[in-house]
Order: structure tokens, then sequence, then C-alpha cells
């Protein structure tokens, strides 16, 4: 009973700062005949047979398959928790330094506390076979193929997974994460918190499932050829601790890959909103540099 209640208290903990944003734009009006000069929002968009396995796109008016990029974004909540609709507080900020940019905010299937369904790698195989979906309706969306991927706490921590590890068409050109896990074994042993939701989401242990927590854990797989990368972490998380970010930058370093990265001091799993709009501008610099 202790360990369950431990767990459900580590779904609050772990969604921080997010919160989930009714959608309120136009209904769905189909993709037979898109007009890439009108701005038009494709609710609810499913790209598997789960209720989990939805997207949320929004295109922009005057798009082009030249010239439109598309800016990916992977809703947090510690795996367990958390909605695609938590992209509507970040839309605006991307929208006032961002120019002709599609968005897509994914859900993906969640661990259940209750009966242990979705073990991870179901979150991994989710954002997998959304990327897939996306590629496969680039042309019919008239965007083109630079694509940023990007989101928060687990949410950038399966940006990073795919960046890094899934990413063999080349589709991802960049990955932005805002305080992310990145080396589970060591945040295994953060608190009791992240032990008992990493053993209970991933089965085990990392002494008992040693390849499972290196198979879920990016920075293990950087090479010199990863894609750019952005991270931004607060110094006081008591969630996802800045070491995490601290793992990532040696790594990056090491393979000689570019990155940008600010630690933020005296905030932690979630930022102000003037934090947000300034490091949001301060990605936005780095990506016009290291996107063709």
């Amino acid at each position: 009973m202790v360990k369950a209640f431990v767990l459900r208290f580590s779904v609050s903990l772990f969604l921080g700062f997010f919160l989930v944003i009714s959608c309120t734009e136009k209904e769905d009006p189909g993709t037979a005949d898109l007009d890439p000069m009108v701005a038009v929002s494709l609710l609810e968009t499913p790209y598997g047979t789960n209720v989990r396995q939805v997207i949320d796109v929004f295109l922009p008016a005057n798009r082009s398959r030249t010239s439109t990029k598309v800016f990916v974004w992977i809703h947090g909540g510690g795996w367990v928790d958390g909605d695609k609709g938590e992209f509507a507080g970040f839309k605006p900020w991307l929208e006032a330094v961002q120019d002709d940019y599609a968005y897509i905010s994914v859900n993906y299937r969640l661990f259940n506390i209750s009966n242990g369904s979705n073990k991870f790698p179901s979150q991994e195989e989710d954002i997998k076979n959304a990327l897939a979906y996306i590629k496969s309706q680039l042309g019919v969306w008239d965007v083109s193929d630079d694509l940023v991927l990007a989101g928060g706490s687990a949410g950038g921590h399966l940006a990073l997974l795919h960046s890094y590890k899934n990413n063999q068409d080349n589709l991802v050109k960049a990955v932005v994460t805002f305080f992310p896990p990145t080396e589970l074994k060591s945040l295994y042993t953060f608190n009791l918190i992240t032990s008992l939701l990493l053993d209970n989401i991933l089965g085990g242990n990392p002494t008992n499932k040693p390849l499972l927590y290196s198979d879920a854990s990016p920075v293990g797989f950087i090479t010199p050829t990863t894609v750019p990368t952005v991270f931004f972490h607060g110094d006081v998380d008591t969630v996802v601790p800045i070491s995490q970010s601290n793992l990532l930058e040696q790594a990056l370093v090491q393979k000689n890959v570019p990155y940008f990265r600010e630690f933020v001091p005296g905030q932690g799993h979630g930022f102000t909103t003037a934090t947000y709009q300034d490091l949001i501008a301060k990605m936005q610099v780095f990506l016009d540099g290291n996107l063709d």
C-alpha cells in the first residue's frame, strides 16, 4: 500500500508545471483537399489504434514543402500521466520567435500504475510510430522534412531517445528538451520516488535489468553524427536532478556534437513564464544557425 501511494504521489511531482489545456481549435476538416494557403488544425489525428495514439496538427497559412519547418512536441508527466494539450501553453511563445513553422503535439500510451500495463518501451514505440506517420503525411500537409523534436521532462527523455537512437531516416534535424531524464541508471538512485517509479515502469532495477536501462538511456546513443541538441535545466530541480543534464553535456562534448544549453539558477522542474520565453528565444537563435 505504501509503495502504491508513493508511486501515485510521484505522478504529481513529475507533472511539475505542466497544465492540460482544453483545445479550442476548429474541427478537423479532413485531409483530402487541404489548401496550403489556409491555416488548418487537424485534431485527434490517429497514428495507431489505441485511444492514446493520436496527434494534434497545426498547419500555418501559405505553407510549402520547401520552406515550412515542423516542430513536434512530446508532453511530460513521468511516463504515467499528461496530455498533448499542454502544448497550448508553449505554442504562442514559439510562434513569437518562429516563422513558417507547423506544429504537432503527440500523445502516447501511458504506464498504468494500477494494472502494470504499457510498461516501457511502449512509449518509445509510440514515438517511433508517430514520427513514421508524420513523415508519411508531409506531402499531404505541404510542409518540409526539416523537423525539430522537442519535449519536457519525460517528453524530453522520449525526444532525446528517438533523436539519438531511432532517427535512422534522419527525419529529426534537431532536438530540444527541458529538464530531461538522460541516464536512467543514475536517475534510479536519485530518491525513493524515482527508484519505485522506474522499477515499475521498466519492470526491474538497473541490477536485474541492465540492458533495458541502457536501451532506455539517450546518452548511450550519442555519436559524432548526433543531431544538434538544445537543453535547459533548473539547478534546484528536485524531480529530475540537473546531474542528468550534466551527463548529457559531457557526452555531447565527448562526441563533438553541436549543442546549446542553459542552466537556470534558482528554478526547478518548471520555469517562470519570463524564463520560458527567454529560453525559447535563445533556442530559436541556435536552431536558425543549425538547420539548413
